[in-house]
């Protein structure tokens, strides 16, 4: 490996410290000051979860954008969200205007909590003529199944008396017709691909309110109503729409959202990792590098699943590249790692040390690391060999 090398630097953030820009950025400058003439292509990444939006604007050249929106329990609230270079594909976070964070510890409510923020992301995007859209929907503070970001973009959904339903997931169970003649019409020119990670079906012991509904605040009585509320939902929707989005793979994520933008927008659910990788085009990036640097803030068993570390050292081994992981810290046992195509992983702590002092200095650690891992790898074993008897 010489100074004329490529080398592909794609780190997702470690969450509570630095952004995937910066964890990229730190890498790099460890990489230089070991081969101050090598190509860096610095690829900050994502999974579709937090940073999404800023690793897929920074990758392809994009700009980002602010809209005022209802939040989670009706609040104005400024949400961020990108548009891509390519001027026509928008990257929005349902976190950003329907997420848990908007919403302190004291105030959780997931009877009423609703996504009609995440609809009016949707209606910037597309007044701002994009007609793609990608939709991270990790991090929600709703269980209202999407049903507000429908009514945001112009569905009605209303009960026996023909009234519209007010804002949350409790309201589905009052839920008798849905009337789409008003939906946005400039949806169905429009193709939308949500990141989503998750599996579960959008009712019962599996679905929506049982499994992430106690995080949002529910109690076990109010998972029950909450998941009578969605049964209902999906009957409606099956009967009105056509469509059966029950027991559909990913229809539980982010309280059901996944079902909705299924039923309303259309939308493909995808792996965000398959997402962020074809929009930054990773693949031609690693093509002809001569190794890739990836990173977490933690890296344990889980990051098997669909993270962005797995997700890049998977596209490298395919094209031969050999893939290290700066991770801010290592826990468990990380065979299975190697047989998914990484190759080594450094923790960024140089000895023990608390998370609050690794956290605090992470950049300059984060260097360091990417320096002792190129120093490593630089190793002539010709040279060392002439040292042994």
């Amino acid at each position: 490996m010489g100074p004329e090398m490529k080398i592909v630097v794609a780190p997702q953030s470690f969450k509570g410290s630095l952004s995937a820009r910066e964890v990229a950025d730190a890498i790099a400058r460890g990489i230089r000051r070991v081969l101050a003439d090598a190509e860096v292509v610095v690829l900050p990444m994502a999974d579709g979860g937090e940073g999404t939006v800023d690793a897929l604007v920074y990758a392809t050249g994009g700009r980002t954008m602010q809209t005022e929106v209802t939040g989670p329990l009706g609040d104005r609230v400024l949400a961020a969200w990108g548009i891509l270079g390519d001027g026509v594909t928008a990257v929005v976070e349902m976190a950003a205007a329907s997420g848990l964070v908007l919403v302190p510890p004291d105030r959780l409510d997931p009877l009423t909590a609703t996504t009609y923020g995440t609809g009016e992301l949707v209606r910037a995007a597309l007044d701002s003529g994009c007609r793609r859209l990608i939709i991270g929907i990790g991090g929600s503070a709703t269980n209202d199944g999407g049903a507000g970001m429908a009514q945001a973009l112009g569905a009605k959904l209303t009960d026996r008396e023909g009234r519209e339903l007010p804002p949350g997931g409790a309201a589905l169970a009052s839920l008798r017709k849905i009337d789409v003649s008003g939906l946005d019409s400039r949806l169905a020119g429009c193709q939308v691909t949500v990141a989503c990670d998750v599996t579960n079906p959008l009712c019962g012991n599996e679905g929506a309110s049982w499994v992430y509904g106690p995080q949002k605040g529910a109690t076990e009585e109010m998972c029950r109503q909450l998941d009578e509320a969605l049964a209902n939902y999906a009957s409606v929707i099956k009967k009105d729409l056509g469509i059966d989005i029950r027991d559909m793979p990913g229809a539980g994520a982010a309280g059901g959202l996944g079902a909705g933008l299924v039923a309303f927008p259309g939308a493909r659910l995808v792996p965000g990792i398959e997402i962020v990788s074809d929009a930054v085009g990773l693949v031609e990036h690693l093509k002809g590098a001569a190794l890739a640097l990836t990173g977490e803030g933690r890296l344990d068993t889980q990051t098997t699943f669909g993270k962005t570390v797995a997700g890049v050292a998977k596209q490298a081994k395919v094209l031969g590249v050999p893939v290290v992981v700066i991770a801010g810290e290592l826990h468990g046992d990380l065979k299975e790692l190697y047989q998914h195509g990484i190759d080594a992983a450094l923790s960024i702590a140089p000895g023990p040390i608390s998370l609050e002092e690794s956290e605090a200095d992470a950049a300059r650690l984060t260097s360091d690391a990417a320096e002792r891992a190129l120093r490593l790898i630089l190793i002539n074993p010709e040279r060392q060999s002439r040292h042994v008897d």
